[in-house]
């Protein structure tokens, strides 16, 4: 079992936490604010501690050495970095930290902290693509963000009728997935659209435009 150690036991910390413990790893979690500490305490099956993650006396107590990955998720860059930078000198496989302004991340990187994730950055990412793809109603980025993964309900009189291998791949796309009775079904090359059919596609990077186009009205 793999043991993780979270700096932080707020919104994200916690979340995060609950995540693991319900993934089968072993969790503790440092928390300085006594009062959030106590509420962690009483909703996690975890070891929760009342201190300060930039201690090294208190993250050896905890066995940090044993630790597998330390997770900072404080709201504070300046304690996430400390405690990193701290952290690397017991050889810790994999140490994550949690930026809230993104111009600290040259900062992180530049200490040589593994991981820097961006809540902020991400949340913003996310409601850029709800502006500028309305009509997707679910997204997930492969890779390096080469393709998309996209919910789209098919209402162009264009296609609707046809077989799916007349649409269906193409250079900019492949439908993955259609929905029957709301269950996952993989389409066959004979099957029909349906107007108002909800896919799932598989979409080239830059072409949901395009895409779009041809399989929304």
């Amino acid at each position: 079992m793999d043991y993780v150690i979270i700096m932080g036991g707020g919104r994200v910390g916690l979340a995060l936490a609950n995540l693991l413990i319900d993934d089968g790893y072993d969790i503790a979690l440092i928390e300085s604010d006594e009062t959030i500490s106590n509420d962690v305490a009483a909703e996690l099956d975890a070891l929760v501690i009342n201190g300060n993650g930039t201690s090294s006396k208190l993250l050896e107590e905890i066995n940090i050495e044993d630790a597998k990955y330390f997770i900072a998720t404080t709201g504070s860059d300046e304690a996430n970095l400390l405690s990193c930078i701290l952290v690397r000198k017991y050889d810790v496989p994999h140490i994550i930290a949690r930026v809230s302004n993104p111009d600290h991340e040259e900062a992180f990187k530049e200490v040589g902290i593994e991981r820097v994730i961006s809540p902020e950055r991400a949340a913003a990412a996310q409601l850029m693509k709800v502006v500028t793809r309305p009509k997707a109603e679910e997204l997930m980025t492969l890779g390096k963000g080469d393709a998309e993964i996209l919910d789209m309900t098919l209402t162009n009189d264009k296609i609707v009728g046809k077989r799916f291998k007349e649409v269906s791949p193409t250079k900019d796309f492949i439908i993955i997935a259609t929905y029957q009775n709301g269950k996952l079904v993989i389409p066959q090359p004979d099957n029909i659209i349906s107007r108002g059919e909800k896919v799932t596609l598989l979409v080239k990077s830059g072409k949901f435009d395009k895409v779009s186009k041809k399989l929304v009205k």
